[in-house]
C-alpha cells in the first residue's frame, strides 16, 4: 500500500521547484513541479515518495495526520504486547 503524507511547505527554491516540507516535526525535501503554481510557503500539499501530489486542506491534513498518529500509537501497543508475551520457550 501506498500512502501520500500530509505535509507543510517551510521554504520554496523556485530554480529548482524543490521545497522543504515539515510532517509530524520531521523535515525533508519534496518536489514541487506539479503544484507549484498552486502552492505557497505555509500549504498543505501530500506527499509521496519526495513528490508534492496535489494541494491539501489544512483542517484535512491535520485530520489525517492525527488518524496517523492514532495508527502509529496502536501499533506500538500492539508491538509491546508482542514483546512482552511469553514465548513458546518460557512455556
Amino acid at each position: 500500500m501506498c500512502l501520500a503524507i500530509p505535509s507543510k511547505i517551510i521554504t520554496i527554491d523556485n530554480e529548482t521547484s524543490m521545497a522543504t516540507v515539515e510532517t509530524m516535526g520531521v523535515t525533508r525535501a519534496a518536489n514541487l513541479t506539479l503544484v507549484e503554481d498552486e502552492v505557497g510557503i505555509g500549504d498543505w500539499v501530500l506527499v509521496h515518495v519526495g513528490i508534492a501530489m496535489s494541494r491539501i486542506d489544512e483542517d484535512e491534513a491535520r485530520k489525517s495526520l492525527e488518524l496517523y498518529d492514532e495508527l502509529l500509537r496502536e501499533e506500538d501497543e500492539q508491538l509491546n504486547s508482542v514483546a512482552g508475551a511469553p514465548d513458546d520457550a518460557d512455556r
